[in-house]
């Protein structure tokens, strides 16, 4: 037996050579056979090919043909073998036919499952001969495959063709351990750089980069098949001893081998979706898919924001399990505030649902995202009672539990404030979709909470999209939609820009307004000058009303006192007559709202009482 050793790559592959004679095979006739004078007694037949060899050099170290040739007669000058099912097939039975004819053979991490198979289904046992093939197989593979990376990956690549029988030779769970033992005593060894070719997760954060010039095992394992994947990353996690950012990184190497490209299929998914043709790989991928949500460590922030919503994706495009979806969902959440509105862009293959993107799935991890942000309680009055119930308890200890806590909805603040610029980002690309409901575009507005929005100029913006892309929305769900909208958060370019905007309602034009001029006139600075259209619309307002307004009594009409007014004291400048006009008209506007099918005389009848309720309302505050 000799061992020799070869360098292929940047990899010390070994192979092991038996035997000394030369090859003396030959074929004729598509009869295989060996070049000797002593004449053939045994005919072989090996999935379609007959072989022509002789009965004592096989015999004497195959047991399984010793059994065969005993139970058929000798009726003529060869006894036929029949081996249909033989492992390998006809290079395997070669590897063992030359072993037992002394002819040089070599054995590699390549072929050794391949003549193990064969020669545990031939018997080439110790039993039948001192130092047979079987032993010198396994002296070879414990000694030298075992302790190579690179053979021990091929090897165990290899008992894919054999899973049976891999699994009772115990190969494939020895080639598993072995790998394992090797990335646990150098987790995380640096060996190479990063790949500059994963386009899946091209857009990953910078540590993920550098996370993954130390997974030096993770694009060797990227080549096996993902049961046998599976089978190691389970190896790998339950050592204890790699980090979950470096397993992270390495199912991240591993998605951008095997799954598809997601925005190859960007435009035609639903057509992939239901192509016969495709329901094979479909299925194969979305196994995949499922076993790699599987392996996501749990902890926070092992895998990028980005590449979970590109596993959502996927499992839009494979149509994945619900359980699958939710737990994305769940992840996504938790780090929510590291997405971009791009991660955000989902396409949607749902039959029911004609919209471009699944805002459905948006809506779900926004609701998990405020779910997993709410802060613990962080009351001194609980504290204190905490402290009474356990006075074991140190006060250092529990002054450090409460800074803890309030470091806590510190984060949590600062995560609402950037998921809501998220949101109002993302609502502006989906406002264009014709097909988005009403009701989809205010949920997902209104999962963010109000304090989270500093400003509302970019929620304005989307407003101003979506009813731009839906034309045919009445009065009433303009209404509603304008509703979700904070006037007094709105910048002078923004409220500029909706004083002339013919798509609102009156009522929001009107607040921009008054609410602008009351800025301007509490900080003492110019009040702006309706613009014409607006002054020309309240005029024409109130000169229909004028008549009407004459004929009541006027003991009917409460008369402003100096009190009612003392809270908006300050909007008084040499432009006052428009803010009262302003608030003559939004107050009029609230109580039509409010009153519904009342008479608009008597909306103008409560007109004096009304304006000092909502300018009350509004400067409480100041």
């Amino acid at each position: 037996m000799r061992l020799f050793i070869t360098i292929r790559g940047q990899e010390n592959m070994k192979f092991m050579k038996l035997g000394s004679r030369p090859d003396t095979f030959i074929t004729t006739e598509a009869v295989r056979s060996v070049n000797s004078e002593v004449i053939s007694d045994l005919i072989v037949q090996v999935k379609g090919s007959r072989y022509l060899l002789h009965k004592f050099p096989l015999l004497s170290k195959c047991s399984r043909l010793q059994r065969l040739c005993s139970e058929i007669p000798e009726t003529s000058q060869h006894q036929i073998v029949q081996l249909p099912d033989f492992p390998g097939g006809i290079e395997a039975f070669e590897i063992c036919a030359k072993f037992c004819y002394g002819i040089t053979i070599t054995l590699s991490a390549y072929n050794i499952v391949a003549a193990r198979c064969a020669a545990e289904y031939l018997q080439m046992t110790e039993d039948v001969e001192k130092g047979n093939l079987i032993y010198k197989l396994e002296v070879f593979f414990n000694s030298c495959i075992l302790s190579g990376w690179k053979d021990s990956i091929v090897t165990l690549q290899t008992t894919k063709s054999f899973p049976l029988w891999s699994e009772d030779l115990v190969i494939t769970s020895r080639c598993i351990e072995a790998i394992a033992s090797k990335v646990l005593a150098n987790p995380n060894l640096s060996r190479r750089g990063p790949r500059d070719d994963i386009s899946c997760v091209e857009s990953d954060s910078r540590r993920h980069n550098k996370v993954s010039s130390k997974v030096w095992w993770a694009e060797d394992l990227a080549e096996l098949s993902i049961d046998l994947y599976w089978r190691s990353m389970i190896a790998i996690k339950s050592g204890g001893k790699v980090a979950a950012a470096v397993i992270g990184d390495a199912l991240r190497v591993y998605a951008s081998r095997w799954l598809p490209n997601i925005s190859k299929y960007a435009n035609v998914e639903k057509q992939i979706v239901h192509d016969p043709s495709e329901s094979d790989s479909i299925g194969k991928h979305r196994l995949l898919l499922e076993s790699i949500i599987s392996l996501l460590p749990a902890e926070k922030g092992a895998v990028s924001c980005s590449f979970l919503l590109k596993l959502v994706k996927a499992t839009n495009l494979l149509k994945g399990s619900c359980s699958s979806k939710m737990e994305l969902a769940r992840r996504v959440g938790l780090q929510l505030e590291d997405a971009s509105v791009n991660d955000l862009l989902i396409p949607c293959v749902s039959h029911t649902r004609d919209t471009i993107y699944d805002v459905d799935i948006v809506i779900t991890i926004l609701q998990q995202f405020m779910l997993q942000v709410q802060s613990p309680p962080t009351s001194p009055v609980t504290r204190k009672v905490d402290f009474e119930r356990r006075r074991s308890r140190s006060a250092e200890n529990i002054d450090l539990e409460f800074e803890e806590s309030r470091r806590s909805s510190s984060a949590s603040h600062s995560s609402k404030l950037k998921v809501a610029k998220l949101v109002d980002g993302y609502l502006q690309v989906i406002a264009s979709d014709t097909s988005l409901p009403l009701s989809k575009f205010i949920s997902i507005a209104e999962a963010i909470p109000e304090f989270a929005r500093l400003d509302h100029d970019d929620l304005y913006k989307a407003i101003d999209i979506y009813l731009k892309g839906h034309p045919g929305l009445n009065k009433s769900e303009r209404k509603r939609l304008c509703r979700i909208l904070d006037c007094k958060k709105l910048s002078m370019d923004i409220c500029m820009h909706a004083a002339q905007n013919e798509l609102l309602p009156l009522r929001v034009v009107v607040q921009v307004l008054f609410f602008e001029q009351a800025r301007s006139a509490m900080s003492g600075g110019h009040v702006t000058e309706l613009p014409s259209n607006i002054k020309a619309l309240l005029a024409n307002h109130h000169h229909q009303t004028a008549n009407t307004s004459a004929s009541f009594n006027k003991d009917k009409m409460t008369p402003l006192n100096d009190d009612q007014w003392s809270n908006a004291s300050a909007l008084k400048s040499p432009k006052s007559s428009n803010l009262s006009t302003l608030k003559m008209k939004l107050a009029e506007e609230d109580d039509l709202h409010e009153i519904g099918k009342s008479s608009r005389i008597k909306a103008l009848c409560l007109l004096p009482n009304r304006p000092k309720k909502m300018l009350s309302k509004l400067w409480s505050n100041k």
